[in-house]
């Protein structure tokens, strides 16, 4: 089984909550027999940001003409991320709740794999995902608590990605979230700690189910 994780903050695990979660799953995973582990580091890529450069170069391909630099940067990045992606069973997504929304580099990445023809397809009907058969796993920290009633409407993160995966027909989405533990500073040691255990037990049960 092969287990893509894509890693989507680029601060010190010391310093970043989601960075600190991304490690103690690998270091999980890593002891977890019958899977092909790999990571996808979103800020370590060359991944230039999806717009016009994005469509020209798609449409100079099709006609076989020559692409600029920029161009032949965006369609070597896209076509790494997508056959990643595609080559994966489960899809483990590790990153923080910024500015009310995901990292940039993540944002690149999902631009790279929101693909008609691919990943969904538009009908009659409305788009269909065509990956059902992926698991996707959130790994998510954000410091406030986005739990309540009041601030649960602002949350633009974990219910993006999520809303995306079932674009894609995915359904089987998993998560753990560590939240509050800037809000709330004298339980910040025990949010954490109690998160990282529920990291590592999702770790542990991403083996392969034998049929």
């Amino acid at each position: 089984m092969n287990v893509l994780v894509v890693k989507a903050n680029n601060r010190p695990a010391a310093e970043g909550v989601s960075s600190k979660m991304y490690e103690v799953f690998m270091e999980e995973a890593r002891n977890v027999s019958g899977i092909e582990l790999n990571t996808f580091d979103v800020f370590a890529e060359d991944m230039p940001y999806f717009g016009q450069d994005f469509f020209s170069a798609m449409g100079k391909s099709a006609q076989g003409e020559e692409l600029t630099d920029i161009e032949q940067r965006i369609v070597a990045a896209s076509t790494k991320v997508m056959d990643a992606f595609m080559a994966a069973d489960t899809v483990v997504f590790a990153f923080p709740l910024w500015n009310q929304t995901i990292p940039a580099p993540l944002q690149t990445f999902i631009d790279y794999i929101y693909r008609a023809g691919v990943t969904f397809k538009y009908t009659a009907n409305g788009p269909v995902g065509l990956v059902p058969e992926k698991k996707v796993i959130i790994l998510n920290a954000r410091g406030g608590d986005y739990s309540t009633p009041q601030m649960a409407p602002l949350e633009m993160c974990v219910n993006y990605v999520k809303q995306i995966m079932n674009l894609f027909g995915i359904q089987q989405i998993e998560e753990v979230i560590i939240e509050g533990h800037n809000q709330y500073p004298d339980r910040a040691e025990a949010i954490i700690s109690e998160g990282m255990e529920q990291v590592k037990a999702i770790a542990k049960k991403i083996a392969p189910v034998l049929v």
